[in-house]
């Protein structure tokens, strides 16, 4: 459990090997299998739904969305503690996000030529909350809160059922609190189907957001190829982290943080970069400690079989081994930590110091939780209140504008071999000039 390879000592297949994601030696099964969910959706509706969820969940339905009774009643099986641990967490989720609308862009680029950018919301968003071993209505207000601000006209909520067909109630409280009025207890890659394509029960939306399992993550991105499907969010997975630690960091916080994510699930990676084998070592005895007292000990040993610690000989090498792994989480406990800041290129989210654990991103600090997993972050950011949106362009030019800048668009198209594409401009251009009699 977590064993510790010395990185400078390695060969470049033994230092791929070392940053290798576990779930990405099944992922051709996986495809194979998500394809298959999306299949039998398409063709079969919401006979497949029933059947799929009766086969994956254990729950036997009679109807696929909740009624509105039960949505507006869920609040009530909570406790009022629960109820305001929710309420703050969308507060704070709600203040960042707000932060993110775009001001109007209106520039005249040239004399005559006006350029502007309208934001618009994405009318129809799917929003898958996943449940698996755990129910995550923290992922629900990630969700509901930035589509909500963007004004998204359709709001479309997935979530697996239980075993007795009941969703947990505080995912429907935070759907109700944030306005969303269609949910639906269907999990796993036919929800991801459901949502692209539409059934009897369920709108097709335009694009799907939400983190989820291997089979989750095949499916949306499945979808997204298909001109008839749906768009996606980003790639977001199992969870990972990684933490950057020197001689400074105390070994029982890194011995919590590994441990926040292990316990999400089997496939679940997380890694310690450190310069200090003192630390290297008494994480590894602090894990020990702190995992047999978990509920979740046994999904947690199984993620951190496939975990690590990795000896580095300074925080350079450290911040280059981080980056190329391109981590979800990175977590950064060392001397004078947001000084390194700049170092980092590749990371879901950050966080900086001894004082800021990585589930407070997850519930409540009012950053988004939906991260690029897989070493996506190397080229995906993690959600936003953009991805809910778009941006269109306009552009409009008066007769000045034309006569000024028309002759540069022409030369480009004629650069090019574009007739046509100097024709529309040409014709405009004579009619703009004046003629002679004869």
């Amino acid at each position: 459990m977590l064993p510790i390879v010395e990185w400078q000592s390695l060969s470049a297949v033994e230092r791929e090997a070392a940053l290798r994601r576990p779930a990405l030696s099944v992922r051709p099964q996986v495809i194979a299998a998500a394809r298959e969910i999306i299949d039998a959706v398409r063709t079969d509706g919401d006979r497949a739904l029933y059947a799929l969820t009766q086969r994956f969940d254990g729950a036997v339905l009679d109807s696929l969305a909740v009624p509105d009774a039960e949505l507006a009643a869920a609040g009530t099986l909570l406790a009022p503690e629960a109820r305001r641990a929710l309420d703050r967490a969308i507060e704070n989720v709600m203040r960042f996000h707000e932060a993110q609308v775009l001001k109007p862009l209106d520039v005249e680029t040239t004399p005559g030529v006006r350029c502007e950018n309208r934001v618009v919301p994405i009318s129809t968003v799917g929003l898958y909350v996943p449940a698996g071993s755990a129910s995550l209505p923290s992922t629900a207000i990630m969700l509901a809160v930035p589509s909500k601000i963007a004004g998204c006209p359709v709001r479309v909520l997935c979530t697996p059922p239980r075993p007795d067909g009941s969703v947990d109630p505080a995912v429907l409280y935070v759907s109700n609190h944030c306005g969303i009025e269609r949910v639906f207890k269907i999990g796993g890659a036919h929800a991801i189907a459901a949502m692209a394509y539409g059934t009897e029960s369920v709108p097709k939306v335009d694009k799907i957001f939400g983190p989820g399992n291997p089979w989750v993550t095949a499916a949306k991105q499945l979808v997204a190829q298909d001109p008839a499907g749906a768009a996606m969010d980003l790639p977001a997975g199992p969870s990972e982290v990684l933490v950057i630690a020197d001689d400074s960091a105390r070994a029982d916080f890194v011995s919590a943080d590994l441990l926040a994510q292990a316990e999400h699930s089997p496939d679940a990676q997380v890694l310690l970069v450190t310069t200090s084998r003192r630390l290297a070592n008494e994480t590894r005895e602090h894990v020990a400690v702190q995992l047999a007292r978990l509920s979740r000990r046994d999904i947690a040993r199984q993620a951190l079989a496939e975990s690590r610690v990795v000896l580095v000989q300074n925080l350079e090498s450290a911040f280059d081994v981080s980056n190329r792994y391109g981590p979800e989480h990175l977590i950064i406990q060392c001397e004078n930590p947001r000084g390194w800041l700049e170092r980092v290129i590749n990371a879901g989210s950050v966080f900086l110091g001894a004082w800021s654990p990585e589930p407070m991103g997850d519930y409540c600090s009012g950053t988004n939780h939906v991260l690029p997993t897989g070493g996506h972050a190397r080229a995906f950011s993690g959600l936003s209140l953009l991805d809910f949106t778009k941006r269109i362009t306009v552009q409009e030019l008066s007769t000045d504008g034309l006569r000024s800048l028309g002759p540069t668009a022409r030369t480009l198209a004629l650069l090019e071999g574009l007739d046509a594409h100097a024709n529309a401009v040409s014709i405009r251009l004579d009619a703009l000039t004046p003629r002679t009699a004869p």
